[in-house]
């Protein structure tokens, strides 16, 4: 009987396996480890990247257009990124020719990540500075020729930081402002003085660059 009852038993369904292994076969995010440093003095080097919730990085062929439109424009250049990140956007100018460069990060353990990406280039010319961008921008003011302008896409925060930038005084007359946000939204709006000099998509980011001309 044992035998027959042994024979005729229904089979236990196969155990998932559970812990690291079976979380390694998820699929991998697509989130970057690495951020890589496209032109200049420091091209081809690579820096680590957090993962942090809002932390969006510019990707390389954004960039890169970006840059060629500011390469009449990038040596000796001072530039503020009031939404610092990764570093990308500031690091990418200190390689190519810019003088000077203020990263603006409100959280602190990607603010300390600067710091150490800053420490391991060398890079001379470059402050990171914790603070939140609107906090930062209602401060008294110095001029810059450059203001990067990339918050969370989940954020609303482009009108507030141009109207900012241009009511305390951080862009000089002749000055450029880089401004990153959803493509689904179109071209931004601007505060009067300034003029969208290009404008392109890529995918679901939309990229800008305007000028403030008086």
């Amino acid at each position: 009987m044992a035998d027959a009852e042994g024979k005729h038993a229904r089979r236990a369904p196969p155990q998932r396996a559970s812990g690291p292994k079976a979380a390694g076969a998820r699929s991998k995010s697509s989130y970057p480890r690495k951020l890589r440093i496209i032109g200049g003095r420091w091209r081809g080097r690579r820096l680590d990247v957090l993962e942090s919730e809002g932390l969006r990085p510019t990707p390389d062929r954004v960039r890169e257009t970006l840059f060629n439109w500011l390469t009449p424009y990038i040596a000796g250049a001072d530039c503020l990124d009031l939404f610092a990140g990764t570093g990308a956007l500031c690091l990418e100018a200190l390689s190519r020719g810019a003088a000077r460069v203020v990263m603006v990060e409100k959280a602190p353990h990607v603010a300390e990540r600067l710091r150490r990406h800053v420490e391991s280039l060398g890079a001379a010319g470059a402050e990171v500075v914790p603070a939140d961008a609107v906090n930062y921008l209602v401060r008294p003011s110095r001029l810059f020729d450059i203001v990067f302008i990339d918050p969370p896409f989940k954020s609303n925060l482009i009108a507030e930081c141009t109207a900012l930038v241009e009511t305390r005084g951080w862009l000089k007359p002749g000055g450029l402002a880089y401004i990153e946000a959803p493509s689904r939204l179109g071209e931004p709006a601007l505060p009067a003085g300034w003029e969208l000099i290009r404008s392109k998509k890529a995918g679901q980011v939309g990229y800008h660059l305007a000028r403030k001309t008086g």
